[in-house]
């Protein structure tokens, strides 16, 4: 596509971001703009207003705008659409006003959102963080006058992340302190203040909040429907997304029943349990995750599957400073790297696995960090070919939507636009491998679980939010269809219900990268190419899959 120059389209995209990343300054932080590091969102009466006004300027000005490329028109599209999404949130009860946990999430990683990576001086960075520590309390005090009523399970997760940001602000600051060997007591200063701060939102949170509760954890339907046309690019119905998955769903099941005994089970949890039992030693255990890497690579590689960037990762330990608060919060191995201003190497933070932990205790985790699992989840879903080499591209797009919409925040992605593609290609990479022969039998059965745990995630999230399901009826459905543990279930649930829309991200983009490449396989024959096909689809970044979809359709067969 070739890319000519319109003026006033490039400047409302900079208005755009420009207000964008003003409301949103913990996103900021995350995708590598720093010029708010020392600021937290203002969820405030006049700030919410500030934002809806924004919102409505920049959608009445995109309305006589004609873009001149395709990119200007993507971009155009995605960013109208986030906006609409973002006046929905901003009017409705189902966010800043009824979700007590997007206080304690932002709050908490606005800190450490500065310490997951050196993309500063250490200096400048303690700097902002103490900016940020000291606006916890104001930030926490517009929590308390704007939620009046949750979900009880909404309350719960922000009472753990109570947990965990009080965890980080005594003991994990401490360490930071001391690993870094830092004389900063204003930043242990800020630290005591917003954790007295948490202390007093976790004490309302128990004797207040939960003495509220709403049974309101359905957007509605027209909502979702929002969602998915203005998110996802989809041009089918809420129900019928519903009514695909469930067909998968039925279909992987199916599979998962009648293939068990190809290894010798009577059903597939055996299957899973025993391949748990297939785990490094505590020894290898970090070299095991960096020799899978590379076998990836090479096998990648050695297929032509795509271009492979040179884009350095390491995987590590889960830094000390973060081990106590991580099980409380949303802390993730890989996160994606900053869109900007990124380290020249990205940490995988691995869960740390020593000889100075109880012998039960390293087999307990070795068995969830098992070979399988280190191979399918943490290398190629994640840290290889799936999201890191996706995000490589993607930080090299000419959407400027497609840059950054990916890119892990607080609590979710920067744009709802960016995740069919992000988890679309990561668990159509899976497929991908087990094509070409990398995946062991026992891992490819295991990969109909994880189509079965896809297929239910758009299943819920559809059906819950069309208030066909509790969310008591979600975890149900997770238990009996995905395989599911309780508290598993509900946690997924509760996920679920906070963030519309976006639980049929996996489901909806893996199908529709499929789709395309038979398509396209289809059209052209002989002249497809395999690796040529995925550099064109990870050219456009984190957008729709649907929306890459239309354009690569559009391009003649004669320019491939």
């Amino acid at each position: 596509m070739v890319q000519s120059e319109n003026t006033a389209v490039s400047d409302w995209l900079n208005g755009f971001f420009s207000s964008y990343y003003r409301h949103r300054p913990v996103n900021a932080t995350f995708i590598g703009v720093h010029d708010l590091d020392h600021r937290l969102p203002d969820l405030s009466e006049a700030g919410t207003g500030d934002a809806l006004a924004d919102t409505t300027r920049l959608l009445d000005q995109a309305g006589t705008l004609t873009p001149q490329s395709p990119w200007e028109r993507i971009d155009l599209r995605l960013a109208t659409g986030c906006l609409r999404i973002q006046e929905w949130e901003y009017r409705s009860g189902h966010f800043h006003r009824c979700n007590p946990s997007l206080y304690t999430g932002e709050a908490v990683f606005g800190v450490m959102s500065l310490f997951l990576s050196a993309f500063a001086p250490l200096a400048d960075r303690v700097a902002s963080a103490t900016a940020r520590l000291e606006a916890v309390p104001g930030f926490l005090a517009q929590g308390r006058r704007n939620v009046r009523a949750a979900p009880a399970p909404w309350t719960g997760r922000a009472l753990r992340e109570c947990d965990g940001a009080l965890a980080f602000l005594t003991e994990g600051i401490d360490q930071l302190m001391a690993e870094e060997r830092l004389d900063a007591p204003e930043l242990r200063r800020g630290a005591d203040r917003a954790a007295a701060a948490f202390a007093d939102f976790a004490t309302w949170l128990r004797t207040d909040l939960l003495r509220h509760p709403s049974d309101q954890t359905s957007c509605g339907g027209d909502a979702l429907a929002l969602h998915l046309a203005e998110g996802h690019c989809l041009d089918t119905s809420p129900g019928e997304v519903a009514r695909q998955a469930e067909a998968q769903l039925e279909e992987a099941t199916g599979y998962l029943s009648d293939h068990a005994t190809d290894f010798g089970a009577a059903d597939a949890a055996t299957v899973l349990q025993r391949m748990a039992l297939q785990h490094p030693e505590t020894a290898g255990y970090y070299a095991c995750y960096t020799e899978q890497w590379k076998q990836v690579r090479e096998a990648a590689e050695r297929h032509e599957l795509l271009t492979w960037p040179d884009f350095p990762i390491r995987f590590v330990p889960r830094p000390v400073w973060a081990r106590q608060a991580a099980p409380d919060l949303y802390f993730l191995f890989y996160r994606s790297p900053a869109a900007y201003h990124r380290p020249a190497v990205h940490d995988y933070l691995v869960t740390p696995i020593d000889d100075s932990m109880p012998a039960e205790r390293q087999r307990e985790l070795l068995e969830a960090n098992n070979d399988s699992a280190i191979r399918l989840n943490h290398v190629i879903h994640h840290g290889g070919i799936g999201h890191h080499v996706q995000n490589w591209h993607a930080f090299r797009s000419r959407s400027r939507i497609g840059q950054v919409a990916a890119v892990d925040c607080a609590s979710r992605i920067a744009m709802p636009c960016g995740g069919t593609m992000a988890e679309g290609w990561a668990c159509y990479a899976t497929d991908l491998m087990a094509e070409i022969g990398f995946l062991t039998p026992e891992e490819q059965f295991a990969e109909w679980h994880t189509r079965a745990r896809m297929c239910a995630r758009a299943v819920v999230d559809v059906r819950l939010h069309q208030g066909e399901f509790t969310l008591e009826q979600a975890a149900g459905y997770y238990q009996r269809h995905a395989g599911m543990s309780p508290s598993s279930a509900m946690a997924e649930a509760v996920k679920n219900s906070m963030f519309p829309g976006m639980a049929v991200i996996y489901q909806v983009g893996t199908e529709g990268i499929h789709r395309l490449r038979a398509g396209l396989a289809a059209r052209l024959g002989p002249r497809f190419s395999l690796r040529a096909f995925h550099d064109e689809l990870l050219s456009f970044g984190s957008i729709p899959v649907n929306l890459i979809a239309e354009e690569m359709q559009r391009t003649p067969d004669a320019e491939r």
